[in-house]
């Protein structure tokens, strides 16, 4: 019994040590902000998700939509990652629209939540968005990715 527990642990640490040492892309939320820049109107989840799917039957009432990404990576010295962020669309016109948004991050001892906003002219010009990447990258190697079902 106790070498079953010390090989299970072991495995643990091991498993642990493997996902610490490289970056993750945990989740991607895609929310609608209402004109005033609420995704919802109360800190409820379950208000959130009903105010999401309002502002979908009422696409008058949107104006962005904001990616929250988590992500974590392990921190070291001099330590610099990008967080990418691509968008597929499609135009009124049935044209396919590629948007990229970028940003440098620096990882901490826990997971962090980063935002791209799309609003205004680029949420029109992009059309309707299809499908998104997230991707964490150490220089040009990929770390971390999360992508949505159409990717």
């Amino acid at each position: 019994m106790r070498t079953l527990f010390t090989l299970l642990l072991a495995v643990m640490i091991l498993g642990h040590a493997r996902a610490a040492s490289t970056g993750h892309v945990f989740k991607v939320l895609p929310l609608l902000l209402d004109q005033e820049g609420r995704t919802a109107t109360s800190p409820s989840l379950f208000d959130r998700d009903a105010y999401q799917v309002f502002l979908r039957d009422h696409t008058t009432q949107i104006s962005a939509v904001r990616y929250d990404i988590l992500w974590n990576a392990p921190k070291a010295k001099a330590a610099k990652y990008i967080l990418r962020l691509e968008l597929r669309g499609v135009t009124t016109d049935g044209k396919p629209k590629l948007k990229t948004f970028e940003s440098s991050v620096t990882p901490k001892f826990f997971r962090q939540w980063h935002s791209f906003t799309l609003t205004g002219e680029e949420m029109k010009n992009s059309g309707s968005i299809v499908a998104w990447r997230a991707t964490l990258l150490d220089g040009s190697t990929v770390v971390g990715e999360q992508k949505s079902f159409l990717w």
